[in-house]
């Protein structure tokens, strides 16, 4: 059976909330969400628990079991439908112990293939024996040199956004949410992880079983598998990562625990018992990962000085905005990334002031400008709306700058609007009354009408939210970040250029915020003879802040910099964070040198790469295997 990716559609209609009108009489809404990156049919029948019991096979690069679902067969129809991607199917098996007639459609590039399967008008569940192929995109396999101890090796999962279909048989849409038990059994001497209740040491026999009770859409399954040990933070919080690194990773996070207590003040209570964290190796292709009750998160926020860690606070806000209360489907991601930056900076504001949240926001707002002047160029404009039109595409071209920062700069411009005490009141209304829901754009629409607006004509002109929400580029209407502290970085900048000796700024107190914005504000100017200066006196060929070495090897490659190619070379090999690959690439594709560089670099990181950076830049580079 063939279904075309555009005519996977989901259409549920349900109670989205319940909250009190103006005349004080409890009313109910409700939406449809169409998700086209799925085959399921959940208006037919939808999973509502799943059971898995997996094998991990390091030699073999494979994950083989049983999936067990239990579903609401609302139609009482001959079908149910899954996602497949990468995978073999085996046999699958009623509740009534019959075996089931299955299909495997034809494979789609990005969606995989459906699975339908022919049950029963009373099958309440069934089973799905399956097996990954060594290539499954949402699986990253690492040999013992790829990580820290170099002699064990590692496994991570990545399933955002539709990726948990490449080593589960599942129906992959945030606007399906399920359950689950676990059962994973690993080789002896490994520990095993997974978003749900986990094991603090390992288990001698490698069998773990794990506990997620909360119902959580198929992008925030996730497992690693590692020889991997833990560190308490506080009461619920802590921190897992590979031993060698363990000791620099618990004092980096040390502040988990009062991130956790301060967004309850803000927002409500924490909903997943415990917050922890792992550090991945640095193969994983973003900076972290929600998953809930345990963060995914790259090795390349460990500065040292804490001063990266605001990613921890943005990972912990989706407990909340994502994780809690979900996109519908990836059009409207921006619910999920832009509360979760809004979330963030107030949480670091309250840990850390104003000062230091209006640094990042301004960052961000100059990260907005440039990626909206970027999607403008490449004639995108449409991907600089809120509300996406990603049908045909795969959804991961969504997750740009667009969602996190405009998606903020709305918020941010609703709680200057309205007054932040009444923001927050609304924001914490909002989480609690669509807990474990998921929310389209237009459903917020509504909410927002019913609970913020209340029929104030002048208000919702004020709030101008659609033009926000489904115009493209950036309202004129935004409210632009403006730090203090940034105006005396560029005025030591103009001092330098104006002759006063790099060594004689009053750069020792800076913060990685600081170094960040200085090195955006590099004249384009700047001499080979400059550029050794900034080196020498700074040393930022040296530095342990991701950050600024990125920001760094970009000025460098601009400006032909070669004493810092050495180190270009080693972090385009060993990091595969791809906020920090396509910015550095693109650099060297524009001249001729730099591309030949760029493919030289390529073909030996390549292998230490997720698919989920490796087929961006592919694309980038116009890579072709060899």
């Amino acid at each position: 059976m063939h279904t075309s990716r555009f005519s996977a559609l989901i259409l549920i209609a349900f109670t989205l909330y319940a909250c009190h009108s103006p005349n004080n009489k409890k009313t109910e809404k409700t939406m449809e969400i169409n998700d086209t990156h799925t085959y399921a049919k959940p208006n037919d029948a939808v999973i509502t628990h799943l059971d898995l019991n997996i094998q991990i096979d390091f030699n073999q690069h494979q994950i083989s079991g049983t999936a067990s679902y239990q579903i609401d067969h609302k139609s009482k129809g001959k079908e149910i439908i899954f996602d497949t991607r990468d995978m073999d199917i085996l046999d699958v098996v009623l509740d009534d112990g019959t075996k089931a007639t299955w299909t495997l459609g034809d494979a789609d590039e990005f969606m995989g293939k459906s699975l339908s399967i022919s049950i029963k008008p009373l099958t309440k569940s069934l089973s799905i024996t399956y097996k990954t192929h060594p290539e499954a995109a949402g699986l990253q396999w690492l040999d013992p040199q790829q990580t820290a101890g170099k002699k064990h090796p590692f496994l991570f999962t990545q399933s955002e956004a539709i990726l948990a279909r490449t080593w589960i048989p599942i129906q992959d849409s945030p606007g399906i949410r399920f359950s689950y038990n676990a059962k994973v059994q690993v080789p002896k001497g490994l520990l095993a992880l997974m978003s749900a209740s986990n094991p603090q040491k390992i288990n001698t026999d490698g069998e773990y079983n794990f506990v997620m009770k909360q119902p959580i859409p198929a992008y925030l399954m996730a497992l690693a598998v590692g020889n991997i040990v833990f560190r308490p933070e506080g009461l619920r919080t802590g921190v897992y990562a590979e031993p060698e690194i363990i000791d620099k990773a618990a004092w980096e996070f040390a502040e988990m625990e009062d991130m956790l207590t301060t967004a309850e003040k803000l927002y409500g209570p924490y909903r997943w018992e415990r917050y922890d964290l792992i550090v991945l190796p640095p193969s994983f292709p973003f900076g972290g990962m929600e998953n809930p009750r345990l963060t995914f998160a790259t090795p390349t926020v460990i500065a040292g000085d804490r001063s990266l860690t605001a990613l921890v606070a943005h990972e912990l806000a989706h407990s909340w905005s994502g994780n809690l209360v979900t996109n519908a489907n990836w059009n409207d991601f921006w619910l999920n990334e832009g509360f979760t930056v809004y979330f963030e900076r107030r949480i670091t504001e309250a840990l850390k002031g104003k000062t230091y949240a209006e640094m990042l926001a301004q960052l961000g707002y100059q990260d907005l400008v440039a990626e909206t002047k970027r999607l403008t160029q490449e004639e995108k404009a449409a991907d600089t709306h809120l509300k996406l039109q990603l049908d045909g595409r795969d959804p991961d071209d969504g997750m740009t700058d667009i969602a996190y920062e405009k998606g903020y700069a709305l918020l941010r411009h609703i709680e200057k609007s309205i007054g932040r005490e009444k923001w927050d009141a609304f924001l914490k209304n909002y989480f609690n009354t669509n807990a474990f829901q998921s929310m389209t754009t237009e459903a917020f629409l509504d909410y927002t009408e019913d609970n913020l607006i209340k029929g104030n004509d002048s208000l919702r002109k004020v709030l101008n939210m659609k033009q926000w929400i489904y115009e493209a580029g950036i309202p004129d209407d935004i409210d632009i970040p403006h730090s203090d502290v940034f105006e005396k970085v560029e005025q030591n900048i103009s001092d330098w250029q104006n002759g006063k000796a790099l060594g004689e700024l009053p750069t020792g107190n800076w913060t990685s915020h600081e170094w960040q914005h200085f090195l955006r504000k590099m004249p384009d100017t700047l001499t080979l003879q400059e550029m050794q200066q900034l080196d020498e006196i700074f040393h930022f060929s040296k530095s342990g802040n991701s950050e600024i070495v990125a920001l760094w090897l970009e000025l460098a490659i601009k400006h032909d910099y070669e004493t810092a190619y050495p180190v270009l070379d080693s972090f385009l090999v060993n990091v595969g964070r791809r906020k920090f690959l396509i910015p550095l690439y693109t650099a060297l594709i524009k001249t001729e040198k730099g591309k030949k560089m760029a493919m030289d670099i390529y073909r030996k990181a390549r292998p230490n790469y997720h698919s989920v950076s490796y087929n961006s830049v592919d694309e980038l580079l116009g890579w072709k295997a060899e």
